[in-house]
């Protein structure tokens, strides 16, 4: 009887002893694994916004900022040209102040279509531009209460915009919001699109 009970007590410890073992092992497993994917997590950076979702949150800052702006209605939109040449435009230009008109709609400004009319000052390979010795004749003739507006700066990482909606009778700015958009292949082909 002393034999069989000293014999089984090392064979207890032993079993402990390794679960013990297993335990630890899968515990050191789990926050290996956990560490890992943090770092798999952290290293994939989150998607960058693109045009048209910086130039939707740029109309919602604009109305968030003058709620009455939308009394302003309805209101024409001109194309965006280069901060350096307010004569020239792109692609980029174009494509910005059709899509801002857009996101201002959506938050509840009437835009007139302008292209629907043959009215609109056009320049060949620049698009719908106001120039300041026209806002009042082109108001008039859409019967506008406001115009957009904007510009924009190619730097070296980024491209900077400006956008605004002005008052056509004095030019008095209603509302205005900035955005800058990486400068990555996409947009180098927006900005050196400039011909039609």
């Amino acid at each position: 009887m002393p034999l069989t009970h000293v014999s089984l007590v090392p064979f207890s410890l032993m079993r402990s002893r390794t679960l013990r073992l297993i335990a630890i092992s899968f515990f050191m497993l789990s926050l290996s694994a956990c560490t890992l994917f943090s770092h798999e997590s952290a290293a994939t950076p989150a998607p960058k916004p693109d045009l048209s979702e910086l130039a939707h949150q740029a109309a919602e800052r604009i109305v968030a900022g003058n709620p009455d702006i939308t009394r302003y209605s309805p209101m024409i939109a001109a194309t965006f040209v280069d901060i350096d040449n307010l004569s020239q435009s792109s692609t980029f230009g174009r494509i910005s102040s059709e899509i801002m008109a857009s996101a201002l709609a959506r938050q509840g400004m009437q835009v007139r279509e302008v292209k629907m009319r043959d009215s609109m000052f056009i320049e060949e390979s620049v698009g719908e531009l106001i120039l300041s010795r026209q806002v009042q004749r082109l108001s008039a003739q859409h019967d506008a209460r406001s115009i957009l507006m904007g510009t924009y700066a190619q730097g070296q990482d980024y491209v900077y915009v400006s956008a605004r909606v002005v008052r056509s009778g004095d030019a008095m700015v209603l509302g205005t919001a900035d955005f800058r958009l990486p400068l990555n292949n996409n947009t180098r082909s927006l900005l050196n699109g400039g011909g039609w």
